[in-house]
């Protein structure tokens, strides 16, 4: 029977009987019995902590959707506030522009008919004008009439001098006559022609009253037709306005609307977002609770294993230590050998490869790791079906060499790289931290494994320290599931 060292000090062996771990031979299957309920509640454990983990993520979650909304909700309220005010500024400037182009529309249509007005005395005007043209006409023609009697008149009392001069003495009467009527004529004619000139200046003037008559007329026409289409469209952006003005108002209603009901939904808001860091407070004290009942839970399983020996983790113990051990046994023989410094295996200085995602590190003992590494984890793979895998991690949690499946070269894919290129990497979580810095000969850890897809296997992380000369450097981590 291997003796109480193989858990405690080292590689499995065969020792006397007096150092057996199990306290009574003849109660082995009791033994195993305890280990195996104490490895069950510690499954039992983890699975609740890891199922309160996922709660509090999703709460924390929830908070700060929460949190956002409520600083939404204000936003929103606030945004409220300034579009109630600048609706009621729109309300009121649409008001004073109703108002001033219902008073444009109204100077629009006095002006039309004034405008009207005058089109229609013009129009008048323009018929006196002809009616004067044509007594114009007539005068002319009265006087041309005139003008001409007068030159009759003229002829008459010339040659009626004439006769009065042959007639001598007798005549002389006579004479006095016809000299008077050729008086007259002269007159007559010099007044018809100061008539035909004043006739013709006034007709001049009448043509030039008729022309700007006209012009006026045209004009006249112009502006009530510009007036009537500029009134349709006055009217129609009173109409517009009118529409505008409703609609600012039904707006500003809702928006007040809005602003109520925000500043109502506010307090119920606040006190659901309280309730919420409450419950999110509860689970993460009960997160908190449940870590250090994992942290207690494997304390329990580690003494179970170490004192009974026959647990069912008894052989998986013996093998990694084994492991471990030929792990230090063939670094110390390199390090003798001069092919590596104790400097460069223990550095620390991660140096990120460039376009790696997830982001992969390299030291100056990753290489060293690649060329002596592989056979010691390969061959833990085919020491049983369970065994997932089995690596070599830093006191950083950092593990430079996995297993050949877990080591292919990263892709485009970062979700299939986390699966499948899990070399070079840290994991620096509570299992691989604890697991790279624990110094007993042994840690038994149990822990849900994330697969990707929100799915997860139960697993354990069994460890045993790596010694350098002396020199804590890391640990070994054997990983296999629980069926």
């Amino acid at each position: 029977m291997p003796d109480q060292n193989s858990l405690v000090g080292g590689k499995p062996s065969m020792g006397s009987e007096s150092h057996a771990i199990s306290p009574e031979p003849e109660t082995p299957r009791d033994n195993a019995a305890l280990c195996s309920l104490i490895s069950g509640l510690g499954y039992e454990i983890v699975d609740i902590s890891g199922f309160l983990d996922a709660v509090h993520q999703t709460s924390d979650e929830q908070l700060a959707t929460l949190n956002r909304a409520q600083t939404e909700l204000a936003a929103l309220a606030e945004s409220s506030d300034c579009v109630v005010k600048s609706a009621n500024r729109v309300n009121e400037a649409s008001h004073k522009a109703l108002d001033a182009v219902e008073k444009s529309v109204e100077t629009v249509r006095v002006s039309a008919e004034k405008s009207q007005t005058v089109s229609g005395w013009v129009a008048e005007f323009d018929t006196r004008i002809v009616g004067a043209e044509q007594t114009l006409r007539d005068v002319t023609s009265a006087n041309a009439k005139i003008t001409n009697i007068a030159v009759q008149v003229n002829i008459l009392a010339i040659n009626a001098g004439i006769e009065a001069a042959r007639a001598g003495d007798a005549g002389r009467g006579f004479a006095v006559v016809a000299s008077a009527i050729k008086e007259l004529s002269d007159n007559t004619s010099k007044a018809a022609k100061g008539i035909a000139e004043q006739v013709g200046r006034l007709s001049a003037t009448v043509q030039t009253l008729k022309a700007e008559a006209q012009g006026i007329a045209k004009d006249a026409t112009h502006i009530l037709e510009q007036s009537s289409v500029t009134d349709s469209a006055l009217g129609e952006i009173a109409q517009t306005i009118k529409q505008t003005t409703s609609d600012v108002e039904t707006m500003a209603q809702q928006a007040a609307n809005v602003d109520k009901a925000s500043t109502a939904f506010a307090p119920a808001f606040n006190q659901m977002s309280q309730l919420a860091r409450q419950t999110a407070d509860g689970v993460t004290q009960a997160n908190a609770r449940s870590n250090a009942l994992i942290e207690r839970s494997e304390a329990i399983v580690q003494q179970a294993a170490s004192l009974t020996g026959k647990s069912e983790d008894s052989r998986y113990i013996y093998y990694v230590q084994d492991a471990a051990d030929r792990i230090r046994e063939a670094w110390e023989s390199q390090l003798a050998a001069g092919r590596i410094t104790m400097a460069d295996l223990f550095d620390r200085n991660y140096e990120p490869i460039p376009g790696s995602d997830p982001e992969q590190v390299m030291t100056r003992f990753t290489n060293f790791a690649d060329a002596t590494l592989p056979p010691i984890l390969e061959a833990a793979l085919g020491f049983d079906p369970k065994v997932v895998f089995c690596a070599a991690v830093d006191t950083s949690g950092y593990l430079p060499t996995h297993n050949k499946k877990f080591s292919h070269p990263q892709s485009h894919d970062p979700v299939w790289n986390a699966a499948n290129c899990r070399n070079r990497r840290i994991f620096d979580d509570r299992v691989g931290l604890k697991a790279g810095r624990n110094t007993q000969p042994f840690l038994l850890q149990v822990y849900r494994r994330d697969m990707g897809g929100g799915n997860f296997t139960m697993m354990k992380d069994l460890s045993s320290p790596i010694m350098i000369n002396g020199r804590h450097w890391g640990g070994l981590r054997m990983a296999y599931t629980f069926n």
